[in-house]
């Protein structure tokens, strides 16, 4: 298969849906060999088999973000599968929800509660990237994409993964610095308002003490587009960023938002 990424391994972290899907299928439109991972299998088969109709090869690897252990293991299949890994887009994160042990007091459960969605949002970024990196540099090639957020740049998230997302800038800047002249970049990429499943009007709405028509027009009138994005636009910036004309960019946090907060 031809296109941009033709030949190129690229390892989707949270790819069973929403934003990582679709940059997995752009990636895959340009021939790059897929290997996604998340935590629910039938998400990631139905994008593996999306990618296999597009004329691409992917590979479906269940893996926790969170564990070490199983992201080494996700690197260790994909590379068994389709040779080394160039591209990693570290789009796993969302929100952790409270921890259920009765036996914790209430401010060990927002202890918990703060570093569990510190870890899904930054140190499995953190994690995904040192599984790879050696042998980017090795080969002296590579693109680690990192998925932020709107909130990675201003307040207005929760505390927890506003905090991480604003990490995950200082992680990319700190690394793409480190590696700058050994052939490997390091961006990152911020949607805004973007229609996907963490994305819920409803729960919104109800949390609000509004109705769906109202939280959909306050966070249209948060973009100079004035609307929410579909995850599709998040795919061609991320193969940009993933193709080899982009080798000048690094160190860069780019925004696919329509204006989000300007």
């Amino acid at each position: 298969m031809t296109g941009r990424l033709a030949g190129k391994t690229a390892w989707i972290t949270g790819a069973g849906r929403g934003i990582g899907r679709s940059i997995a299928l752009a990636m895959a439109a340009e021939g790059a060999n897929l290997g996604l991972s998340s935590r629910t299998s039938a998400e990631l088969e139905t994008v593996a088999d999306e990618a296999r109709a597009a004329g691409g090869q992917a590979l479906a690897v269940v893996a926790d973000a969170m564990s070490l252990a199983s992201t080494l293991a996700a690197a260790e299949a994909i590379a068994a599968g389709f040779g080394a890994i160039d591209i990693l887009v570290n789009n796993a994160g969302g929100g952790v929800p409270p921890r259920s042990d009765p036996d914790l007091s209430d401010a060990a459960r927002d202890d918990f509660a703060f570093m569990d969605n510190v870890d899904l949002n930054l140190f499995s970024a953190y994690r995904a990237s040192q599984a790879v990196l050696p042998g980017m540099l090795e080969r002296k090639d590579g693109r680690i994409i990192n998925i932020g957020s709107g909130y990675a740049k201003r307040s207005g998230g929760g505390l927890a993964y506003s905090a991480a997302k604003h990490g995950l800038i200082g992680l990319t800047r700190s690394m793409a610095a480190n590696v700058a002249t050994r052939g490997v970049t390091i961006n990152c990429l911020c949607p805004g308002w973007t229609n996907t499943q963490l994305v819920d009007l409803d729960r919104m709405a109800a949390a609000a003490r509004t109705d769906v028509p109202t939280v959909r027009a306050t966070i249209e009138a948060e973009n100079l587009q004035k609307r929410i994005l579909e995850p599709e636009e998040l795919g061609p910036m991320a193969v940009l960023l993933a193709a080899p004309e982009s080798y000048g960019i690094t160190g860069q946090v780019i925004s696919v938002d329509g204006g989000y907060g300007v």
